[in-house]
């Protein structure tokens, strides 16, 4: 296709010749260079954007002006255009052989986003027009013009006043993460003035930031942040998706939770939400998808990568070899192994470039404090199979930037051979599942054994201490975005994805969960105090086990998706948090703050050693001992008692096995963690020793023993069914 067949739609202008790099859209008052890979191209415009005529009904379609971008090197396309005002909308046109057999998808009547553009403006419409086939025919080019229906980059100034802020490098040890949606956090916040909520500034208001400060966490982790769009089967059926998890923009902060606009504002909005939570000592952590994209399966539509490289970018299918001539044919089949349709080739350059060049902005530009990698087991494929010394890790473990932000793996992907718990090397930590798993089991009465209990309680050194790494490698949860609530998880035995328009098919079905007699909602007291104090005794338990706890937002205070585990295209009350003071769940808040105060101010709940059932000192008390209910330590046979379940956790803090920053002998009080999952009240009798003869109650979820209580060495003491009991050493 020609140029000329264009000319009725825009106007072609001299550009400068500009350079080939940094890639996407660099403003300066002089000029701003564009510069966009498309290795097998043979044409590419960048097109200005303007707004339309005024008309009695609004602003009519944008005017849009073509500039060709006539220099080439290294299979990128750049030139400049002088003079162009910050906020510019702009997108790339590219044609080049239109041969989808061999991987070939150049149409220049399809707008493309830049792989590079800071900023997005505008909502991508799903229309046959943004298709780049004739929809029932695969092979034939369809030339209807795209960009009535897809948004458009933004010409961004990357200027911003940090005053100071620099990077905080929390260790792993003192953090607690609280998994966040930007507008389910505050859409329905009564604090938060309404024109802010659902929105980056809504997100920095004082009366969240004060309320994550009080609770006790210490870093926020945001559900997908980058742009994305829906995918059109979602629109069809008048949904959206609500998680995030359809990038289209890896530079971009998603456009819709900016409340301040969408022409680059968001980008400062962003910045100004980065440094208020670090202002109050919060780290920001972005939950990133990097091993899919909104362009799904070969009949996705084209928004960006597939009009400009699909060959390179995306991961085909291994070609057919001929058993004779060995001549392999190329097969035009996505390799999908994110059940999104594409998975994104880290083995070619041009693509590992893109996902380390984001990387890297978002910590210098954005200034964020870690990632969390959305099904990491994609990416860390050379040709098919899984490989730990990839050129991805490898890369990031060698870059001086990213090796040293905090960096969290989902370890697995939609694949048989993608599970990767315990595995992925150093410097990354991983969403340890077996921990969810293992506490749900032990608190709804089904465990598989309280050895399993104790070695997560411990940091799960079965995981991560045979390879050097510690207990801090291990993120533990219990809920997370994707599954049931806490409140769900005993409230509910089954999914109930009804809402999502799917025939309940969606979700797992290995939810572990237990509604403790009745199936969801219920006028029960009995019914609801139990759960009430079952989603207690798993705050409690999270917040004090070695390791890195991660709540889910909402979890403290009861929030309820009412059964759906699968609420990614709920945008809506179902998914929000709800603010209202629920007075029945204060019980579980004030558990949690307890619990993560308790953490944070001692050293002894969070040591970075793995302990070894052996004295620090001569003579001394272990660091860690296992207490059965009469008072004696765990027996071998103790361990294979699958009747068993109450079991105390002994920490010594007279000494800790690790030393102060300066190779001080540190010092710190001794805690006794009892957990009872049984329907009956357990005897206990506390141990006599020389080490520790009284103590409190710091934290309980049993009504008759309550925080405050005194007791001695020796003592008997009842602690009801299904209860924690934490008690401090106080001489």
């Amino acid at each position: 296709m020609t140029p000329t067949k264009w000319t009725h739609l825009g106007q072609t202008s001299p550009v400068w010749p500009g350079r080939n790099w940094p890639l996407g859209a660099t403003w300066s008052q002089e000029s701003t260079n564009f510069a966009v890979y498309a290795p097998a191209a043979t044409e590419a415009w960048v097109c200005i954007f303007e707004d339309g005529p005024e008309g009695p009904d609004g602003p009519g379609p944008d005017v849009e002006t073509r500039y060709p971008l006539t220099e080439r090197s290294l299979g990128i396309f750049h030139g400049a255009l002088p003079a162009l005002p910050r906020g510019t909308r702009y997108g790339y046109r590219v044609d080049g052989p239109w041969d989808p057999e061999r991987g070939m998808r150049f149409n220049p009547a399809k707008l493309l986003l830049d792989p590079y553009g800071l900023a997005v403006s505008g909502d991508y419409t799903p229309d046959a027009a943004t298709f780049g086939y004739v929809r029932g025919a695969p092979s034939e080019q369809d030339h209807e013009d795209s960009a009535p229906h897809v948004p458009r980059s933004v010409v961004v100034d990357t200027s911003f006043d940090w005053e100071g802020d620099a990077p905080m490098r929390r260790r792993w040890r003192d953090t607690v993460i609280y998994e966040a949606h930007v507008k389910g956090m505050t859409q329905l916040h009564p604090r938060v003035p309404e024109w802010l909520r659902g929105t980056y500034a809504g997100l920095a208001n004082p009366a969240v930031i004060d309320y994550l400060k009080d609770l006790g966490v210490t870093a926020v982790e945001l559900l997908p942040i980058h742009e994305f769009v829906s995918e059109p089967g979602l629109t069809e059926r008048g949904a959206s998706n609500y998680w995030g998890y359809n990038s289209i923009g890896y530079f971009a902060p998603h456009h819709a939770y900016a409340a301040t606009g969408d022409r680059g504002e968001q980008v400062v909005e962003f910045k100004k939400m980065v440094k208020a939570f670090h202002q109050a000592g919060l780290e920001v952590i972005l939950d990133v998808v990097y091993n899919h994209t909104a362009e799904a399966g070969p009949l996705g539509p084209t928004l960006s990568f597939r009009g400009l490289d699909d060959r390179g970018f995306y991961k085909r299918v291994k070609p057919t070899v001929d058993d004779k001539t060995g001549a392999s044919t190329f097969v035009d089949t996505y390799w999908d192994v994110t059940g999104c349709g594409n998975t994104v080739n880290t083995d070619d350059p041009q693509a590992l470039r893109l996902i380390l060049d984001s990387l890297r902005y978002w910590v210098t530009e954005m200034h964020v404090d870690g990632f969390r990698f959305d099904l990491m087991s994609a990416l860390t494929r050379t040709g098919y199979d899984i490989d730990m010394r990839c050129a991805l890790l490898t890369a990031i473990g060698q870059d001086p930037i990213l090796r040293h932000v905090k960096l969290i793996a989902e370890a697995w992907d939609a694949s048989m051979d993608g599970y990767l718990v315990g595995r992925m090397p150093p410097p990354w930590v991983e969403w340890n599942d077996q921990y969810r798993d293992t506490i749900r089991d032990f608190w709804r009465g089904q465990s598989s054994g309280i050895h399993r209990v104790a070695t997560r309680l411990a940091g799960s050194s079965d995981l991560y201490a045979d390879d050097g790494r510690s207990a801090y490698n291990s993120v533990n949860f219990v809920t997370a975005h994707d599954g049931f609530t806490m409140r769900d998880v005993v409230s509910y035995d089954h999914k109930h994805n009804e809402a999502n328009g799917e025939d309940n098919r969606d979700g797992t079905d290995n939810n572990r969960s237990w509604n403790h007699g009745v199936e969801g909602d219920t006028d029960d007291a009995e019914v609801l105090e139990l759960r009430r104090r079952q989603a207690a005794n798993m705050m409690a338990t999270l917040c004090l086990s070695n390791g890195v706890p991660m709540i889910t937002a909402g979890d403290e205070r009861g929030r309820t998706q009412r059964g759906n585990n699968n609420a990614y295209c709920q945008d809506n009350e179902l998914s929000w948090i709800d603010w209202s003071d629920d007075d029945a769940w204060l019980d579980v808040l004030r558990v949690t703050k307890a619990a993560l105060r308790l953490r944070r101010d001692h050293a002894a709940l969070r040591q970075r050693h793995w302990f070894e059932g052996r004295p620090t000192i001569r003579g001394g008390p272990k660091d860690l001992a296992w207490i059965h209910p009469t008072g004696r330590e765990m027996t071998d046979a103790d361990w294979h008692d699958h009747g068993l379940k109450t079991v105390a956790l002994f920490l010594s803090g007279a000494p800790l096995r690790s030393p102060g920053p300066r190779g001080q002998q540190q010092f710190d009080s001794s805690f006794m963690i009892w957990l009872n999952s049984s329907s009956r009240p357990s005897r206990i009798e506390l141990p006599v020793n020389d080490w520790v003869r009284a103590g409190e109650v710091v934290v309980s979820t049993d009504v008759e023993l309550p925080v405050g209580t005194a007791v001695k060495a020796g003592d008997g003491l009842v602690l009801g069914s299904r209860s924690v009991l934490v008690l401090q050493q106080t001489e």
